[in-house]
């Protein structure tokens, strides 16, 4: 694996984590760590023995969002403050789409403090599992800005409308109890098991057929975008691609001879 200033990446079995790691700036994300996090994704993405991928932050925090010392140097019309403001921007506009390119299920495994883009980078994770102490909050307006990587586009989509509107212009920081009452994460567990529960779930997701979950994570997020005769024919085309691969050929020998199948690295 790649060798990051600000990111780590650990491997077990089939899983790859990715861990943001500014633990002294509860995992403030600067330019550098912005433009890593893009490299990490595609290196878990690139390798053949990953079949899942983890989210988290070192430390106690899952991430505070924005470094401010890095916004500040951004701000201003000076032409230093112009050249490193289009540098955030475009660090800040790949992770979304980096992140949508990951092939494999991505699971956020938020351990703690998730504000502004703490928050709306794990809304591009698959499935969200909070600590019971972790808090969240669309803080953007605090700071004069709008919500960034993507999240107007997601946020909305996962908590709905007014839900999302409600967020953002109070600003207000959640609970993880709201935020799962909400929809803005999919499971809470105590804090000393979430890890447990996140590697349980990897786990499980891991030991299925990978091509047809890739396919299937594919599917989903194109389905957002598009009519119902356009994704009849991608899942036409998917159910063929998935009938001719040797996954689904030793599945359906694993289940008629009674054990579990056993699939090959991709």
């Amino acid at each position: 694996m790649g060798r990051y200033e600000t990111v780590l990446i650990e491997k077990e079995d089939c899983i790859g984590t990715i861990i943001m790691n500014r633990p002294e700036r509860l995992n403030a994300m600067n330019t550098t760590m912005l433009t890593e996090l893009v490299e990490a994704f595609g290196e878990v993405d690139a390798d053949p023995e990953v079949r899942v991928v983890i989210l988290t932050g070192a430390g106690h925090g899952f991430s505070s969002g924005a470094d401010m010392r890095d916004s500040a140097a951004a701000a201003g019309g000076e032409e230093e403050a112009a050249l490193t403001r289009y540098r955030r921007l475009a660090a800040i506009g790949a992770i979304p789409l980096a992140m949508r390119d990951v092939a494999k299920p991505i699971i956020a495994c938020i351990n703690g403090a998730a504000a502004g883009g703490g928050m709306t980078i794990s809304l591009h994770c698959d499935v969200r599992i909070a600590s019971e102490k972790a808090r969240f909050g669309a803080v953007f307006a605090r700071v004069g800005v709008i919500p960034e990587y993507g999240s107007t586009y997601m946020l909305p989509r996962i908590v709905g409308i007014a839900k999302a509107c409600e967020l953002v212009f109070t600003a207000r920081i959640i609970d993880a109890a709201e935020a799962k009452e909400i929809g803005l994460v999919d499971h809470v567990v105590p804090a000393d098991r979430l890890k447990e529960v996140t590697q349980e779930m990897a786990t499980t997701i891991a030991g299925l057929p990978p091509f047809a979950v890739q396919m299937s994570k594919q599917g989903l997020y194109q389905g957002l975008a598009e009519d119902i005769p356009t994704q009849m024919g991608f899942e036409r085309m998917a159910l063929d691609a998935c009938y001719e691969s040797a996954e689904h050929a030793e599945a359906v020998r694993a289940f008629l001879e009674k054990r579990e199948p056993q699939f090959e690295k991709r």
